[in-house]
């Protein structure tokens, strides 16, 4: 799917929402992992806005972003967007962990181990005292 997670324009919630709407199989999967079993005690939201970018699972306790990319993502443009978006959530003090669709649909628990792993690792303070980035997504647990 080639859903852009970029966007500058005034109407974040709404496109917020239209992700949610639109989420893949290989996502709506993911959420109901996390949801569910609130991985670590943490508590994701489910496209939340970061700065100009949309996360697909955002805990902020953990600073922790992950995502589920579908093939679109490995083209030479996906992959230089996924570059940005990353360098510009490390420099927020975000990590960010990444899965493809057939991932989540193949191995489930597997991911839900990563992530977990992900979450017990100790963040980095944030590389600089920037813009604070207000959760607009919707509310996980």
């Amino acid at each position: 799917m080639g859903r852009t997670r970029f966007s500058s324009d005034d109407g974040s919630v709404e496109h917020a929402r239209e992700l949610r709407r639109e989420r893949t199989p290989a996502e709506a999967s993911l959420w109901a992992v996390l949801r569910n079993r609130g991985l670590e005690g943490c508590k994701f939201r489910f496209q939340q806005r970061l700065g100009p970018y949309f996360g697909d699972f955002v805990c902020q306790s953990a600073r922790l972003v992950v995502e589920v990319d579908g093939d679109t993502h490995y083209t030479e443009a996906g992959t230089a967007g996924d570059a940005r978006r990353d360098a510009y959530l490390a420099q927020e003090g975000y990590r960010v962990v990444r899965f493809t669709n057939h991932e989540v649909m193949t191995n489930l628990d597997g991911v839900a181990d990563a992530i977990r792993s992900a979450l017990t690792l100790t963040l980095p303070p944030p590389a600089a005292a920037g813009p604070s980035l207000s959760p607009e997504g919707e509310r996980g647990l």
